[in-house]
């Protein structure tokens, strides 16, 4: 096992570039033997059309990849790699920092793993929820959603600024559970979230789909479509949606991408825009309240007299 800036590389980290080389061919493959719709064909479609809740649903035809699309995403990849390892020793010394301070010793046992598994979810499902209702996190969060494509590819369009949440998981090692369990946890947490992001797979046994994020989950949480925006957080498993109010199924046929899209396939772009708008917002707004509101409040906030105005 190596270290690269005090975060261990692997055999998990090892296998999965070839895993998603693969998979992504497969699915490739797979979806370009089926019908596809057109990218852009919910451009037009009324909120009626988009938000109808009634059954039955319609059917799943997949969009597919594009190539500008998909190069976009693995760029993003690459940077938030090249971010997460130059971090990695300050966020895995705040942890054991946290550690040496903690209220409970769970320990290195043969539970703690799992404990850590569960206590990731649970936390990872907050952490995903404030970065849609905290413009400064979702400023981070919006790289995830740009594409209005859904594809293997799109799991790997990742943020470059997710140092700014590693605090939501601090209570781990505040409550005994070692920094490597922690820091495995996580790893494990986005891994499982990868292969939900496709249309190659329809709806799972009703079992799974009762307890488990599946595909059919996650591309709800995906959509633009108005009754699915902020819905659908949870990582590995949908019960904490369930549990909290933020449970949607996947009736409608789903607009991907954002309520307002950027149309760039620059890494910059897509990595900055927000931090960019949230800037030009801070400057022209007038008095500190209304500045920290278009900092901390939810995307889209205006202040009260623009409110009025519109």
């Amino acid at each position: 096992m190596k270290q690269v800036n005090g975060r261990p590389i692997d055999t998990v980290d090892l296998v999965s570039l070839p895993l998603f080389v693969g998979t992504m061919v497969w699915e490739s493959r797979v979806l370009s033997r089926r019908d596809r719709r057109e990218e852009g064909d919910l451009d037009d479609a009324t909120r009626d059309e988009l938000a109808d809740p009634t059954l039955p649903a319609d059917p799943l035809v997949p969009v597919g990849y594009e190539r500008r699309d998909t190069k976009a995403s693995l760029t993003m990849l690459l940077g938030n790699v090249a971010v997460n390892l130059a971090m990695a020793g300050a966020v895995g010394a705040m942890s054991r920092l946290v550690f040496t301070r903690r209220i409970a010793n769970i320990g290195a046992s043969k539970w703690s793993l799992p404990i850590a598994m569960v206590a990731w979810d649970f936390l990872y499902y907050w952490d995903h929820r404030w970065m849609h209702e905290i413009r400064l996190l979702w400023a981070n969060h919006v790289t995830h959603h740009s594409s209005e494509r859904y594809n293997l590819s799109t799991a790997l369009r990742q943020p470059w600024s997710g140092f700014l949440t590693a605090w939501v998981f601090l209570p781990m090692p505040l409550f005994g559970i070692p920094a490597h369990h922690v820091a495995k946890a996580g790893q494990l947490n986005l891994l499982y979230q990868y292969w939900i992001h496709t249309e190659a797979i329809d709806k799972l046994p009703r079992p799974i789909e009762a307890v488990m994020n599946t595909p059919s989950h996650h591309r709800v949480h995906h959509g633009a479509n108005p009754h699915y925006l902020d819905k659908n957080y949870g990582g590995i498993l949908i019960i904490w949606d369930k549990i909290f109010g933020t449970f949607e199924p996947e009736v409608r046929r789903i607009k991907y991408g954002l309520t307002k899209n950027i149309d760039t396939f620059n890494p910059m772009g897509i990595g900055y825009h927000e931090f960019v708008d949230i800037a030009r917002d801070v400057r022209h707004a007038r008095g500190w309240r209304n500045k920290l509101g278009h900092i901390f409040r939810r995307p889209g906030w205006q202040p009260p007299q623009l409110q009025e105005t519109t």
